[in-house]
């Protein structure tokens, strides 16, 4: 197996503590799967999913970190698209 790339990196420690996840990290990882943000305006990052029903992940900072559940809803969404 070659080495990680720094977004495998990111999710290995998402999955490990989603509680202390860096708010920029969690962004980073979205972009990479979801593409650019549709919402970046006030408090809310919004990314858009490939899926019906509710296609979007809705991130907000909490003193420099990702929430916790929101570290989960987006693990949950790229196992969804079932490239991890």
């Amino acid at each position: 197996m070659g080495a990680m790339t720094a977004i495998e990196k990111i999710i290995k420690r998402m999955r490990a503590n989603p509680s202390d996840v860096r708010f920029s990290d969690l962004v980073k990882v979205c972009t990479a799967f979801f593409g650019p943000p549709r919402n970046t305006g006030g408090s809310h990052t919004v990314f858009k999913t490939p899926w019906h029903g509710d296609p979007r992940i809705n991130l907000q900072r909490a003193a420099g970190k990702a929430k916790a559940y929101q570290v989960k809803q987006v693990m949950e969404a790229i196992d969804k698209l079932g490239t991890l």
